[in-house]
Protein backbone atom coordinates (compact mmCIF):
# COMPACT_ATOMS: atom_id res chain seq x y z
CA UNK A 1 0.00 0.00 0.00
CA UNK A 2 0.98 3.67 -0.95
CA UNK A 3 -0.48 6.76 0.21
CA UNK A 4 1.06 9.70 -1.31
CA UNK A 5 -0.31 13.30 -2.36
CA UNK A 6 -2.35 13.00 -6.02
CA UNK A 7 -1.00 14.13 -8.72
CA UNK A 8 -4.19 14.96 -11.68
CA UNK A 9 -4.25 11.88 -13.11
CA UNK A 10 -4.29 9.86 -9.64
CA UNK A 11 -7.20 12.16 -7.83
CA UNK A 12 -9.48 12.55 -11.53
CA UNK A 13 -9.15 7.78 -10.31
CA UNK A 14 -9.88 8.70 -6.82
CA UNK A 15 -12.66 11.29 -8.06
CA UNK A 16 -14.18 8.17 -9.93
CA UNK A 17 -13.96 5.86 -7.20
CA UNK A 18 -15.47 7.30 -4.43
CA UNK A 19 -17.60 10.28 -5.68
CA UNK A 20 -18.60 8.30 -9.50
CA UNK A 21 -18.24 12.38 -10.99
CA UNK A 22 -15.39 13.93 -12.54
CA UNK A 23 -12.55 15.52 -10.97
CA UNK A 24 -11.97 19.44 -10.52
CA UNK A 25 -8.74 20.22 -12.75
CA UNK A 26 -7.80 23.04 -9.96
CA UNK A 27 -8.64 21.24 -7.01
CA UNK A 28 -4.42 20.40 -6.17
CA UNK A 29 -4.14 24.04 -6.67
CA UNK A 30 -6.67 25.22 -4.15
CA UNK A 31 -5.57 27.05 -0.90
CA UNK A 32 -5.19 25.04 2.09
CA UNK A 33 -6.66 21.59 0.58
CA UNK A 34 -4.80 18.40 1.52
CA UNK A 35 -6.00 15.29 -0.08
CA UNK A 36 -4.36 12.01 0.21
CA UNK A 37 -4.67 8.57 -1.61
CA UNK A 38 -3.82 5.07 -1.27
CA UNK A 39 -3.04 2.74 -3.90
CA UNK A 40 -2.50 -1.06 -3.78
CA UNK A 41 -0.88 -2.63 -6.54
CA UNK A 42 -1.32 0.86 -8.78
CA UNK A 43 -5.26 -0.21 -7.93
CA UNK A 44 -6.72 3.13 -5.46
CA UNK A 45 -7.93 1.68 -2.62
CA UNK A 46 -8.65 4.83 -0.36
CA UNK A 47 -8.84 8.46 -0.09
CA UNK A 48 -9.29 11.48 2.39
CA UNK A 49 -9.68 15.08 1.89
CA UNK A 50 -10.16 18.24 3.84
CA UNK A 51 -9.13 21.85 4.74
CA UNK A 52 -6.36 23.45 6.72
CA UNK A 53 -8.39 26.21 8.25
CA UNK A 54 -6.76 29.49 9.58
CA UNK A 55 -8.74 30.81 12.81
CA UNK A 56 -8.98 34.80 14.23
CA UNK A 57 -6.96 33.68 17.05
CA UNK A 58 -3.94 32.51 14.85
CA UNK A 59 -4.11 28.80 15.52
CA UNK A 60 -4.97 26.58 12.34
CA UNK A 61 -6.66 23.90 12.83
CA UNK A 62 -8.00 20.79 10.60
CA UNK A 63 -11.12 19.66 9.20
CA UNK A 64 -11.37 15.94 7.75
CA UNK A 65 -14.63 15.93 4.98
CA UNK A 66 -14.02 12.82 3.69
CA UNK A 67 -12.27 9.62 4.71
CA UNK A 68 -13.42 6.07 2.48
CA UNK A 69 -11.69 2.94 1.65
CA UNK A 70 -12.81 0.23 -0.83
CA UNK A 71 -14.80 -2.09 1.34
CA UNK A 72 -13.07 -5.40 -0.05
CA UNK A 73 -9.91 -3.48 1.28
CA UNK A 74 -10.86 -2.22 4.41
CA UNK A 75 -9.02 -3.59 7.97
CA UNK A 76 -5.87 -3.56 6.11
CA UNK A 77 -4.77 -0.42 7.69
CA UNK A 78 -5.17 1.65 4.86
CA UNK A 79 -8.04 4.31 6.90
CA UNK A 80 -5.18 4.55 9.69
CA UNK A 81 -2.31 5.28 6.89
CA UNK A 82 -4.40 7.88 5.17
CA UNK A 83 -5.28 9.74 8.90
CA UNK A 84 -1.81 9.63 9.84
CA UNK A 85 -0.73 11.32 6.60
CA UNK A 86 -3.56 13.85 6.40
CA UNK A 87 -2.89 14.83 10.59
CA UNK A 88 0.87 14.81 9.90
CA UNK A 89 0.83 17.09 6.90
CA UNK A 90 -1.68 19.40 9.36
CA UNK A 91 0.86 19.30 11.76
CA UNK A 92 3.76 20.37 9.42
CA UNK A 93 1.58 23.51 8.34
CA UNK A 94 0.94 24.43 11.76
CA UNK A 95 -2.51 23.10 12.81
CA UNK A 96 -2.75 22.42 16.56
CA UNK A 97 -6.37 20.68 16.49
CA UNK A 98 -8.66 19.03 13.88
CA UNK A 99 -12.05 17.79 13.86
CA UNK A 100 -14.90 15.72 11.40
CA UNK A 101 -18.09 14.02 11.92
CA UNK A 102 -18.96 10.77 11.70
CA UNK A 103 -22.07 8.87 11.88
CA UNK A 104 -23.27 7.95 15.37
CA UNK A 105 -23.57 4.04 14.22
CA UNK A 106 -20.16 4.17 12.27
CA UNK A 107 -18.43 1.68 14.63
CA UNK A 108 -15.39 1.23 12.20
CA UNK A 109 -14.71 4.83 11.85
CA UNK A 110 -15.24 5.58 15.23
CA UNK A 111 -13.01 3.28 16.46
CA UNK A 112 -10.41 4.30 13.82
CA UNK A 113 -10.66 7.54 15.39
CA UNK A 114 -10.53 6.56 18.82
CA UNK A 115 -7.58 4.61 18.52
CA UNK A 116 -5.66 7.60 16.96
CA UNK A 117 -6.18 9.51 20.11
CA UNK A 118 -9.34 11.06 18.98
CA UNK A 119 -12.28 12.06 21.32
CA UNK A 120 -15.83 13.44 21.30
CA UNK A 121 -16.78 17.07 21.26
CA UNK A 122 -17.12 18.23 24.85
CA UNK A 123 -20.00 20.98 23.78
CA UNK A 124 -22.74 17.89 23.76
CA UNK A 125 -24.49 16.55 20.94
CA UNK A 126 -24.49 18.01 17.41
CA UNK A 127 -26.53 18.70 14.81
CA UNK A 128 -24.72 19.19 11.41
CA UNK A 129 -26.89 21.76 8.85
CA UNK A 130 -26.46 21.76 5.16
CA UNK A 131 -27.38 25.03 3.05
CA UNK A 132 -27.62 25.70 -0.72
CA UNK A 133 -25.95 28.67 -1.78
Amino acid sequence: MNVVTPDTELLTRAVRTFQNTDAAPDYLAAHNTLIFVATTDDEVTGWCWGYLLPRPDGVAMLYLHNLAVVESYRSQGIGRALMNAFMDAGRSAGATKMFLTTGAENQPARALYDSLGGGLATQGATVNYWFLL
